[in-house]
This record gives structure tokens, C-alpha cells and sequence, in this order.
């Protein structure tokens, strides 16, 4: 029974006995010193500390009833630090000792397809975790010399967003819009698109309701794509030293993979219930007030964050980390504080209106209002041919359009191109959880600029457009394919 031997020496080994035996033998005598500090008083997620003069920001502090505490605020006597764990047995005149170490979070392939919370502790019923290497939550951005422009496109399979706000590999693409409009499904398609394309997803949950986020890990798990993602969660109910730390855990673990040369996509939802949480605990910390109540810092927090999310260089790997950071605005108002800030650092926004979704039209992108400023630079360029066409018609819809509220009678051609616009508007709305690849994209631009739907009513456009993609779907066509080619197969479809 060899197998049997073996087992049995590997729990011998693993076992409490053999780890305290071998922490004896490598045990020196000798004289050590060690600092003790005593907290003061704690509440709403933070502690007050007295003692521990050496102790340093961002440093992990262990107290004597098992809670663990973070260095975040450094007072003239005393420290404010947050409670990353606590006991119920916490009280002041608690012990508090130094540990000497940053935060970190475990990395790799082991959180595939698991919910963790920000400290990387799991939270669904796959077991444990065990990892291999450890990453510090909180680091710099890699310099400019290590960076590569953005040159290859990130496909959402949304058809607004892939040929009128295209996103590339790398890029930080803010999206935004009041409540309710449909800015987390936009995410979640986007993670469902990358499917079968070798892109590593990381969702991050702050602050949101447990019913959310039931129904976020059940709608992944359903279309077949927890399997590359990994789910952060900082719910409603956490401390709010844990929703702080929820999106650089998220980016932490997407920059592992990114260093390691793969294609990563990290979804922040949201932005602003993390401003809240840090504001909150600035507050609670005493920090001198800004505008809006948010400390001073607040745009070097996201700033810092987001810088993190880059393609690097072919000597480091070629990796890549897309962001797609989700705000929410108050009645439509992008100019307000946190907005603005977001707007500043990322490369581009995909606004999303309340009037459009209440008109029916989703998703809700004002295409007026968003732009991507690198993203086109990373788009292929027969849909940058085919998509600069058809976006030149539907703003001009739009301007069009106003003028037939005030019900004027308006000139034939006039009339032909809002009928084409109102078309063209049926086509880009698209249903939930229903990301299309880049190859129907390409097929309905095709066939939008050649007139193929200019005679059609607007009840077919959608029979129409199902036709072609169970065509496409057959006719194994690539994006490099010539026009002429996709013009034949267009043909043959109506």
C-alpha cells in the first residue's frame, strides 16, 4: 500500500504537531522587541490606536482578539486606522501589534470562476483557496517606458459601442448615466463577449445590494461566463473599509494576469458608491473636508486606480488591462463633481440616457454625448470605413428630427432620410444578454450604407436582421474579407 504510506506522511506533515515542530527548529534565542499599541476607540468601521510610533501608512496591524486593521491616517498621538476584520470581543483596550506587512491579495488561475470578497477570502461554496504568489493591493502605475499604444480593439458586442465608441485593449472607458439606465448590463455583456477570445474578467461589486449580486453571478454563470471570471464583492452590508478596497483588489488580481502577457477586462460598479465609502471614512478619520464634503485627495484615489489599466510593451509582456469604470450621475448631470473627475482621467465615455431607455430605445447610448478618444485608433479599419458612413446619417437624423415635432411639411428627399434614420435607430437597438460578433457588425453596416433596409417597414427590420445573422453565422466570413464580398453576401440574404 504505497499510496496509503504517502497520504499518510503528507497529513503528518500538514499537521499542527509537525508545523509548530518546525517552527521550533528554525526558533533563535534571544532578545526581541516589539511595539504594543492599545486602541482607544472604534466605531462605524475605523479604530483609534495609541502607541506604535513606527508604524507606517497602508501597514496591517494584528489585535490581540483576531480582528486586523489597516494604517490609514497618521494623527499626531494616535493612528486611525480601518477594520478590515472584526470580532465581537473588539473593545477598547484592546492589544494591537505590528505586522510589518502591506496588504495583499492572493493571485492566479485558482479565482477562475470564484466570488471572493476584497481580501481575498472566498465567499461561494467551492472550498477554500490556495495561491501560489501575492500581490500588494495598492502600487504604482507602470511608467510610460513600459507602456504600448492601444492598437487592438476590445469587442463589447453591442453594436452602438463596437462601431461608434469602439473601445481598445487597454483603453479606460468610463461609463455613465442615472440610475436605471442599463449601465451595469452593458458591463455584463461586455464580460459575456469575451467568451472563447483568451480575455481574463474581473468583476468588482461595491456597495451593491445581495440580491444584485445573486442575480449578476447567476446571469454569468447561466450564459457560460464565470468560467473566466472572477467576482469581487464589497456588498451593502460590508465595512466600509472593505468597499475602499474592493476596486484595487479587482485591479490587483487583473494586473497579475496582465503581467503575465494576457488580455484582461475589470469592470468597477460602481465608482461612485466607492467615493461615498472613502469620503465616509475620511469623515470618520477627522480629514479636513473638500468640495462636496470628499477629502482633498479624491481624484489622485481614482486617478491612481485607473492609470493602473494600460497595454504594456512587447519587453513586458504585451499584456493589457481594460477598464471599465461605471459612475452614476443625478438627473442627467455630468458636469457634477465625481463625474467630472472620472471624465478627466479615463479615455472616453459611453453615456447612457434616461429619456432614450424611457422612449424604449436600448440600450439608452447618447450617441451625441459619448466618444471614445483613443479607441478608433484600435478599430479595424473596414468598420471604421463602414461605421464613419453611417454615423454621419443618424447625426444628421437627429438634427432632422427636431424639426418634424413642430409637424412642417418637409421636402421629399428630407423626408427619405429621416425614414432611413428611423430605420438605422431600429437596427442599433439590441436586447439584453445578446452580445453579436464582430462579423454581423460588419454585415449590417454593409448592408445599412448599401440601402438594403431603405424599403423595408420598421416591424421587418428586426426579422431582417435575424436572417442575416443565421447568414453570417453559415457563411464562416472574416472581418479581413473585402467590401465586395461582404456585398454579395448581403445580397443573398435579401
Amino acid at each position: 500500500m504505497p499510496n496509503e504510506r504517502v497520504a499518510t506522511a503528507d497529513s503528518e506533515a500538514d499537521s499542527p504537531l509537525a508545523k509548530q515542530a518546525a517552527w521550533l527548529s528554525k526558533y533563535q534565542f534571544g532578545l526581541h522587541l516589539s511595539e504594543q499599541g492599545t486602541v482607544v476607540s472604534l466605531g462605524d468601521g475605523i479604530a483609534w490606536i495609541n502607541g506604535l510610533p513606527s508604524a507606517r501608512m497602508d501597514e496591517v496591524l494584528q489585535l490581540e482578539d483576531g480582528s486586523r486593521a489597516l494604517v490609514f491616517h497618521l494623527a499626531k498621538n494616535r493612528l486611525g486606522t480601518i477594520l478590515l476584520r472584526q470580532t465581537k470581543r473588539l473593545t477598547a483596550g484592546t492589544s494591537v501589534f505590528q505586522t510589518g506587512k502591506r496588504l495583499s491579495i492572493g493571485t492566479g488561475n485558482a479565482l477562475l470562476g470564484r466570488v471572493i470578497d476584497p481580501l481575498g477570502v472566498a465567499l461561494d461554496d467551492a472550498g477554500p483557496l490556495s495561491f501560489s504568489s501575492y500581490r500588494p493591493l495598492d502600487v504604482r502605475s507602470p511608467p510610460i517606458v513600459a507602456r504600448d499604444f492601444v492598437a487592438q480593439p476590445m469587442y463589447t458586442g453591442n453594436k452602438i459601442v463596437d462601431t461608434l465608441v469602439p473601445i481598445g485593449k487597454g483603453q479606460r472607458q468610463l461609463i455613465i448615466g442615472d440610475n436605471g439606465c442599463g449601465k451595469s448590463a452593458l458591463a455584463i455583456d461586455a464580460v459575456i463577449n469575451q467568451r472563447g477570445k483568451n480575455v481574463y474578467c474581473v468583476y468588482v461589486m461595491i456597495g451593491q445590494k445581495r440580491s444584485a449580486v445573486v442575480n449578476t453571478i447567476e446571469t454569468l454563470r447561466r450564459m457560460n461566463a464565470l468560467a473566466y471570471t472572477v467576482v469581487v464583492v464589497a456588498e451593502a452590508t460590508a465595512m466600509p473599509g472593505l468597499k475602499y478596497l474592493a476596486p484595487f483588489a479587482g485591479c490587483t488580481v487583473a494586473e497579475a494576469w496582465m503581467a503575465e502577457g494576457h488580455d484582461t477586462l475589470v469592470v468597477y460598479d460602481d465608482i461612485t458608491t466607492h467615493a461615498r465609502s472613502y469620503r465616509e471614512l475620511s469623515l470618520l478619520l477627522r480629514r479636513p473636508p473638500g468640495r462636496e464634503a470628499y477629502p482633498g485627495d479624491i481624484f489622485y484615489l481614482h486617478s491612481r486606480l485607473l492609470e493602473r489599466s494600460t497595454r504594456l510593451s512587447a519587453k513586458q509582456g504585451g499584456g493589457s488591462m481594460t477598464a471599465l469604470p461605471i459612475i452614476e450621475t443625478e438627473q442627467g448631470e455630468i458636469a457634477s463633481y465625481i463625474p467630472t473627475n472620472l471624465i478627466s482621467i479615463t479615455d472616453g465615455q459611453i453615456y447612457l440616457d434616461h429619456q432614450l431607455f424611457a422612449r424604449g430605445f436600448l440600450p439608452a447610448i447618447d450617441v451625441t454625448r459619448s466618444v471614445s478618444r483613443i479607441g478608433g485608433k484600435a478599430q479595424h479599419p473596414n468598420i471604421k470605413k463602414e461605421a464613419g458612413r453611417m454615423k454621419l446619417d443618424y447625426l444628421q437624423f437627429l438634427e432632422l428630427e427636431v424639426f418634424t415635432r413642430f409637424g412642417s411639411r418637409l421636402e421629399e428627399s428630407m423626408e427619405k432620410r429621416i425614414q432611413r434614420g428611423q430605420i438605422l435607430r431600429e437596427i442599433l437597438k439590441q436586447e439584453l444578454l445578446s452580445p453579436l460578433n464582430i462579423e454581423f457588425q460588419m454585415a449590417w453596416l454593409v448592408a445599412y450604407n448599401e440601402g438594403y433596409f431603405d424599403n423595408i417597414d420598421l416591424a421587418q427590420v428586426k426579422p431582417q436582421l435575424t436572417l442575416l445573422q443565421e447568414k453570417i453565422a453559415h457563411a464562416h466570413i472574416s472581418i479581413e474579407e473585402g467590401r465586395d464580398q461582404w456585398k454579395s453576401i448581403v445580397h443573398n440574404t435579401q
